[in-house]
C-alpha cells in the first residue's frame, strides 16, 4: 500500500504508534553515535587504539552516514520507506554483532563502518515516514518528537555507555542493539504503514555519489591523521595494506586535502550539469534556493560540529584527569540528557511564542553559554559536579535547537522531494558530526602535545624526554596518564600533565562554543514563518 499524499495518512489510526516505533529506531542509531564516547578510554587500552584510532571509531560512523544518506533518502521514496527502514535495522543489528566481537581496532572500525550503512538507511526513511504520515499541527508535533529524540538520545548515549562498560564490558554497548533492532523490525512490519512516492525517479548519478563520498572521506582522513603522518613533511610511514607511501618529502595529507577539494568540485559541477540537462541527480540544487532549507542545512552542520565534537573530548578529560569511572562520567553527563528532555517537553509551548526559528536560536544561544561555561570551569583538579549546571544548560540548548530545526528546514520543501530533502539535512548533521570529531580532535591533540612538552620542560625534564611523554599521552588520548604518574618519580610530573590535558579540554570546549555561535549567526537568515504550527 502506498501513500503518496500525506493527507491520506490522517485516516490511519495507528499513526502515533508508528511514530513511537520509528522514533525508537532513530533512538537506536543516534545513541550509537555517542554511546562509545565514555567507553573509548577502555577500548583504547583493551584494543591498543591510539587517539587517531579512537577518532576513527567515533567518526567513521558519521562519515558513512554522510556519504550515503542522500542516496538512501531517495531510495526510500522509490522502494518504500518502511522497507528501507527494516533493511537498515537488519544491517545495523548484524554490524553490531561484529562490533561486539571485534578482536582489534581495525575490525572494530570496519564494524562501525557497516553500522553507519545501516544507520544511513534508517534515519532518512524515518523522517520520510513522519513527513508522509502526519500533516498540519500533528506534523509539527511529530517533527518535534523526532528531533527531540535525536537530541535526547545523543545526550543519553554516554550514560548508557558508562553503565554498560562498567558493569558488563564495552562490548555490550554494541551487543545490546541486537534484540532491540529485531523487536523493532517485527513491530514495524505490523504497525508501520508502507509508503512511497510513485513519481520518484532513479537518480542514476553514480559520479555524484562517488565524488561526494570520496571528498568527505579524504577530508576527514586528512584532519584525523594529519598529526600522525605530518601535515606537510612525512613524520611516519603511511603503509595502507602493505603499500608504502612513495614520497619522502611530502606526506599523504596534502594530497588527501587536494583530493577532497577536487572531489567536492566535481560533485558540484556534476550536480549543476545534470540539473541543466534535466537528468536525475543525487542532490537537487534547486532545493537550496529555499532560504529555510539552504541556511537550515548550514546551521545544522555547524551546530552538529560543536555538539558532537565536544562530547568526544569531555569523557576523556573526566576519566584521564579527574579519575572518574565510565559510570561516573556517564552519570555526570546525564545532566546534559536531563536538560535535553526538559527542553523537548517545553519546545512546543515556547514555539508558540517564539516560532520555530526563535526556538532554534534560543537553543543555540544556550548551547554556546553551556559549552563556554563548562570550558571555563575545566581545571586539573576541578570538582566534577561543578559542571552539572553548565551541562544542564547545554542540554536544554540541544533539545531546543534539535527539536525544531528539522521542521524549520523542511517547512517549504515539496512533498515529492521530502525523501531527498530528509537525506540532505541528515547528511549535513552527520558531516558536522564527523568534522567536529576531526577538527576538535586536532585542537585537543595539538594543545596536549605542545602544553605537556612545555610544562614538563618547565619542571626540569629534557626536551627529548618531555616530547616522548607528551607523544605517549597524546596518542593514547590520555589513557597513559595513570601509568606514567604511577612510575617512580611520576607523581612529580602529574601537575604539569594534568594541567596540559585540562588546557586542551578547555580550548576544545571554547572552539565548540565558537562553532555553535557561527551556527547561531547562520540561523539569523532563516525565514520567520507567519504561523509555525501551520
Amino acid at each position: 500500500m502506498t501513500t503518496p499524499d500525506a493527507g491520506e495518512a490522517e485516516l490511519d489510526p495507528k499513526r502515533w504508534l508508528a511514530l513511537g516505533i520509528v522514533a525508537a529506531g532513530v533512538a537506536l542509531i543516534i545513541i550509537d553515535s555517542t554511546i562509545v564516547n565514555v567507553a573509548l578510554p577502555t577500548m583504547i587500552l583493551d584494543l591498543n587504539l591510539g587517539l587517531s584510532g579512537a577518532e576513527w571509531v567515533n567518526s567513521i560512523y558519521s562519515l558513512v552516514f554522510a556519504a550515503i544518506l542522500i542516496v538512501t533518502g531517495r531510495l526510500a521514496d522509490m522502494r518504500g520507506r518502511r522497507l528501507i527502514y527494516v533493511i537498515g535495522l537488519a544491517i545495523f543489528a548484524g554490524a553490531s554483532i561484529l562490533a561486539g566481537l571485534a578482536p582489534n581496532g581495525e575490525f572494530l572500525i570496519l564494524a562501525r563502518l557497516l553500522q553507519g550503512i545501516g544507520g544511513a538507511l534508517v534515519l532518512p526513511s524515518t523522517l520520510s515516514i513522519v513527513n508522509a504520515t502526519f500533516q498540519g499541527k500533528e506534523r509539527a508535533a511529530a517533527f518535534g518528537v523526532w528531533g527531540a529524540t535525536i537530541g535526547g538520545m545523543a545526550a543519553l548515549g554516554p550514560i548508557a555507555g558508562g553503565l554498560l562498560t562498567t558493569h558488563f564490558g564495552w562490548r555490550w554497548i554494541f551487543l545490546i542493539n541486537i534484540p532491540i533492532a529485531l523487536a523493532l523490525i517485527v513491530l514495524s512490519l505490523k504497525y508501520v504503514r508502507e509508503s512511497n512516492d510513485p513519481n520518484a525517479k532513479k537518480t542514476g548519478d553514480v559520479l555524484g555519489s562517488v565524488s561526494l563520498g570520496v571528498g568527505l572521506a579524504a577530508l576527514v582522513f586528512a584532519l584525523i591523521e594529519g598529526r600522525t603522518y605530518g601535515w606537510w613533511k612525512p613524520v611516519e610511514q603511511f603503509s595502507p595494506g602493505g603499500w608504502d607511501w612513495p614520497s619522502t618529502t611530502i606526506s599523504p595529507i596534502p594530497f588527501a586535502i587536494a583530493l577532497s577539494f577536487a572531489s567536492i568540485i566535481v560533485f558540484l559541477l556534476n550536480s549543476r550539469y545534470r540539473l541543466r540537462a534535466g537528468k536525475p541527480r543525487l542532490v537537487d540544487l534547486e532545493l537550496f534556493k529555499l532560504r529555510s532549507f539552504g541556511f537550515g542545512n548550514v546551521t545544522a552542520l555547524l551546530v552538529s560540529l560543536g555538539e558532537f565534537g565536544v562530547l568526544f573530548a569531555i569523557p576523556l578529560y573526566l576519566q584521564s584527569v579527574l579519575g572518574l569511572s565510565a559510570t561516573q562520567s556517564g552519570l555526570l553527563i546525564a545532566s546534559l540528557a536531563v536538560g535535553a528532555f526538559f527542553a523537548g517537553g517545553a519546545a512546543a509551548p515556547v514555539s508558540k511564542r517564539l516560532g520555530g526559528r526563535g526556538v532554534v536560536q534560543l537553543g543555540m544561544a544556550l548551547e554556546a553559554i553551556g559549552i563556554g561555561a563548562f570550558a571555563l570551569l575545566v581545571g586539573p583538579d576541578s570538582n566534577p559536579w561543578i559542571f552539572v549546571p553548565a551541562l544542564f544548560v547545554y542540554g536544554i540548548g540541544v533539545g531546543f535547537a534539535t527539536a525544531q530545526l528539522t521542521g524549520v528546514m523542511l517547512a517549504d520543501v515539496p512533498m515529492s522531494a521530502s525523501g531527498q530533502a530528509s537525506g540532505i539535512q541528515s547528511t549535513s548533521r552527520q558531516i558536522g558530526s564527523a568534522l567536529g570529531v576531526a577538527i576538535l580532535g586536532v585542537i585537543l591533540a595539538t594543545v596536549i602535545s605542545n602544553q605537556t612538552t612545555a610544562n614538563l620542560q618547565a619542571q626540569g625534564l629534557s626536551t627529548a624526554k618531555a616530547a616522548s611523554i607528551s607523544t605517549t599521552i597524546e596518542r593514547s588520548a590520555g589513557t597513559a596518564i595513570p601509568g606514567i604518574v604511577s612510575q617512580p618519580g611520576g607523581e612529580k610530573l602529574a601537575p604539569g600533565i594534568d594541567q596540559a590535558f585540562a588546557d586542551a579540554t578547555r580550548w576544545t570546549g571554547l572552539a565548540a562554543a565558537f562553532f555553535v555561535l557561527i551556527g547561531l549567526g547562520s540561523s539569523m537568515f532563516l525565514p520567520k514563518p507567519k504561523n509555525p504550527w501551520e
